[in-house]
């Protein structure tokens, strides 16, 4: 099949978090079965500056219409393999930043339209290049429109874009929601401006245009899919959803084994394997050392993430009295929300030698955290699937998890079987949670109990070989 895609980060060309990681390996997957893949990305300022830019070769100009000017863009377009291209979409006035939505923890003023404009370069670029597909498939709110804008640009030109269009919703709290006034950059008529098309509330909604003029919806984990067609996790959109319940399709991300394993990972100190777990006790040393804890014969506990409330930081707050009180470590890794940021460096500065705050986007010690964690925390309030919980298994580090989405899909709690557990899942409650790290405890207490848990998550198969057979039929049978 000829497959397009089109998001606003890829792994390695740009990442701030899970949408890249999967979006890659996705893409490379899909390759690697023998489809054709492009992908269309923003011409973000890091991008230009890669190595990657220096091979891109310039295919097209656009005029792109955006409310009652026209903006120019550039189409650049860089071979990956045999089966893939990365089209680069610049245009300098919206991408040419050093962050991808915001600074300051704050999002740019002008979100609404730099991605409506970038939904409608899409589009003119696949209609100008004659980039014809099986199927179109767009990712969260920043390319929410697109589908849309394909449709209406087929209808005007009497032609054929796609045959199947698709949108993927990998955390439906971002949603691309902007004041009414927005709607004029879109150039559609007025009647998508109705509670039927991209209405919310007064407001526009990105996110709701992939919802309603997508062939078909997905999202990254089926307990996911279930959850987000009820008030607790629909975040205003269940109403939405449910009218395309027939349409929605939960499927489980996998994660790329080529990136995340501990027998090859170059960004660890030693390799280890399930069958040879001491490298592991290395990787705990050297994580300790470069954070500046000390060492102690308790777990090591950690976390990556951004610093928000979804994460569950708040919990994380609640307990820090119970690594101290332990003799445990925390080394958290992650940038976000001020207050949170301020927080976790006050805990960090009392008590030094036994919590490590590094807030930086830093993709080796992020590695480093899973395999030298004894544990690793994920106390989510909500997580459509979540990566973290995979990677940790993968290199024998068990998981403390929410119950919640994708977590449940992919975390099989010690305490309800014995044999195959391979984490603790618990209610997100700060009872549960507390509960679940004084379990830790004594799983830790035991070596045998605690090698088997790891060797049962570095057995499981995560790798995007079965996830790819998933999408893969899901297309055929669109078609």
């Amino acid at each position: 099949m000829k497959i397009v895609h089109a998001a606003s980060e890829m792994f390695p060309y740009l990442k701030t978090g899970g949408l890249a990681d999967v979006t890659g390996a996705l893409c490379k997957s899909l390759s690697r079965f023998g489809h054709d893949i492009s992908f269309f990305i923003p011409g973000y300022r890091k991008i230009l500056e890669s190595p990657v830019f220096s091979k891109a070769k310039l295919k097209v100009v656009l005029q792109v219409e955006l409310g009652d000017e026209f903006l120019r863009g550039e189409v650049y377009a860089v071979p990956i393999g045999k089966r893939q291209t990365l089209y680069i979409i610049r245009c300098d006035e919206f991408f040419d930043r050093s962050n991808p939505y915001g600074s300051a923890n704050r999002d740019y003023s002008d979100n609404d339209r730099r991605f409506i404009w970038f939904c409608k370069a899409i589009v003119e670029a696949m209609h100008v290049l004659e980039l014809k597909a099986d199927i179109f498939h767009c990712h969260d709110w920043q390319t929410g429109l697109a589908p849309l804008f394909l449709r209406t640009v087929e209808q005007e030109h009497g032609i054929s874009l796609a045959l199947k269009t698709f949108f993927s919703i990998h955390n439906l709290a971002f949603q691309g929601l902007f004041p009414s006034g927005s709607f004029r950059f879109t150039n559609l008529p007025d009647e998508f401006n109705e509670l039927d098309g991209i209405e919310f509330y007064e407001q526009i909604s990105m996110i709701k245009g992939g919802i309603f003029f997508a062939d078909k919806i997905l999202t990254v984990s089926p307990n996911y899919a279930k959850e987000i067609l009820t008030s607790d996790f629909g975040s205003g959109m269940e109403g939405a959803l449910t009218v395309r319940e027939e349409d929605l399709v939960g499927i489980k991300n996998g994660i790329d084994y080529d990136v995340w394993n501990p027998e090859t990972d170059a960004f660890l100190p030693t390799n280890y394997s399930s069958k040879n777990l001491a490298g592991k006790k290395v990787c705990r040393k050297k994580l300790l050392d470069t954070v500046g804890l000390s060492d102690t014969e308790k777990p090591v506990y950690g976390i990556v993430c951004r610093l928000t409330e979804q994460k569950g930081l708040d919990f994380i707050l609640k307990q820090m009295s119970f690594f101290v009180e332990n003799d445990c470590r925390l080394v958290v890794l992650g940038m976000g929300d001020p207050f949170y940021e301020r927080a976790l460096k006050r805990w960090a500065k009392s008590h030094p030698k036994i919590i490590g705050v590094c807030m930086v986007l830093d993709e080796g010690l992020s590695h480093l955290v899973e395999a030298g964690s004894d544990f690793y925390l994920m106390p989510s309030i909500f997580e459509p699937c979540g990566l973290n919980q995979m990677y940790s298994q993968r290199y024998g580090t068990p998981p403390l998890a929410s119950d919640v989405g994708g977590l449940h899909d992919t975390v099989v709690d010690i305490r309800e079987n014995e044999e195959t557990g391979t984490g603790l899942l618990f209610q997100p409650e700060l009872k549960e949670f507390d509960k679940a790290l004084n379990y830790s405890l004594e799983l830790f207490s035991s070596n045998d109990t605690m090698e088997k848990i790891r060797r049962n998550g570095m057995l499981k198969d995560f790798s995007w070989t079965n996830v790819v057979k998933e999408y893969e039929n899901l297309y055929s049978e669109s078609l």
